[in-house]
């Protein structure tokens, strides 16, 4: 964890006084973010770095704008794609640094784009638009692109649609994607995010509806991945009024020993016990982030404090973490920002 690290946090500008991104410098030992600027983009609703941290990739309401990050934090905009498709919602690059994965929550499509050596985004590779009907409620009755993810094999590039309840399993070939298989949910569940553990085994998919985390074994095959279901795990914990909870990010701990999940209405953060073994998740807490709607959580680089992203409340707020009693304290006063939507933090030097 040693160095010295900056936090860029998206919101969108067209309502409020926030102008895109936020940068901020990260005080790890204390567990607070430092204001510095902030870079004018359209609406900035989902942020990630590159695998070398040498570039940030941000969503916009033109597609996708890569920004360079420099040594000593600031960033500067390379260049600027367009999708092809309304804007999106969730962005994922490729382990090797070669592709950026768009996930569309509005028309249903998924895009991989090109990454150049330099950081600066290419052309469209491909792209695969979901076709289907969901259920009759809201958020669940058409294709909405929630998340979108190449496998640890490198093999497969997995979309989840919580519009039709459904996770595609597609083979990428680095020029089309091919669906070889479908992880069915439960209808009206809304499978929102997924991630992978380090070393392959394990997937994590949190609904955003259904408030549950599911927990599936990974291996490799021929024609299609072999997944298997070991573990349903609810979120918020002993929740019951599922329809004003929605499950809103998951994030591990720098070393995989904890998982994450924020809840928008219940407006509280989960922390489950990870087996590194099983894969299986035990939870240790639920509290709340005193803050509505925390769109999403940073856990900072000695996995000692936690940001939740409170976009209703338009705040920051602070924790500090204890693993042993199961508890969030908070750090000092929430810090304001308009309609914050995600958060990365990155290793500048």
């Amino acid at each position: 964890m040693k160095g010295v690290y900056m936090a860029y946090v998206g919101s969108y500008s067209y309502t409020g006084n926030a102008k895109g991104i936020a940068v901020y410098d990260v005080d790890v030992e204390n567990g607070r973010f430092k204001e510095r600027c902030e870079v004018e983009i359209d609406n900035a609703s989902y942020l990630v770095p590159s695998v070398d941290g040498k570039t940030l990739y941000s969503i916009s309401d033109e597609g996708v704008v890569s920004f360079r990050i420099h040594e000593n934090g600031s960033i500067t905009r390379l260049n600027t794609a367009n999708i092809r498709g309304m804007r999106g919602c969730q962005l994922s690059v490729e382990p090797e640094g070669r592709y950026l994965f768009v996930s569309g929550y509005h028309d249903g499509k998924a895009t991989i784009m090109n990454l150049n050596p330099d950081g600066t985004i290419g052309s469209i590779v491909t792209g695969v638009y979901h076709k289907g009907l969901g259920s009759v409620a809201e958020r669940t009755f058409r294709p909405h692109v929630s998340c979108t993810r190449l496998t640890p094999d490198r093999k497969f590039v997995m979309v989840a649609d919580l519009g039709v309840d459904q996770v595609k399993i597609y083979r990428f070939t680095g020029e089309q994607l091919v669906l070889v298989d479908t992880i069915p949910c439960d209808l009206e569940s809304a499978p929102r995010h997924f991630i992978f553990s380090a070393d392959g085994k394990f997937i994590y998919l949190m609904y955003e509806v259904k408030n549950v985390i599911d927990v599936y074994t990974y291996e490799t095959g021929k024609r299609a991945p072999k997944i298997e279901k070991i573990q349903t795990i609810p979120t918020p914990a002993g929740n019951t009024a599922k329809q004003l909870t929605a499950a809103c990010a998951i994030r591990f701990s720098s070393d995989e020993k904890y998982l994450f999940c924020s809840n928008a209405g219940e407006d509280t953060v989960n922390i489950f016990k990870r087996d590194p073994e099983t894969g299986l998740l035990e939870s240790i807490c639920c509290l709340p982030v005193s803050g509505s709607y925390p769109k999403d959580i940073a856990i900072f680089p000695d996995d000692k404090h936690l940001a939740s992203f409170n976009h209703e409340t338009g705040s920051i707020t602070f924790f500090t973490i204890n693993y042993e009693k199961g508890l969030i304290i908070m750090k000092g006063r929430p810090m304001k920002l308009d309609e914050p939507n995600c958060c990365a933090i990155v290793k500048v030097r």
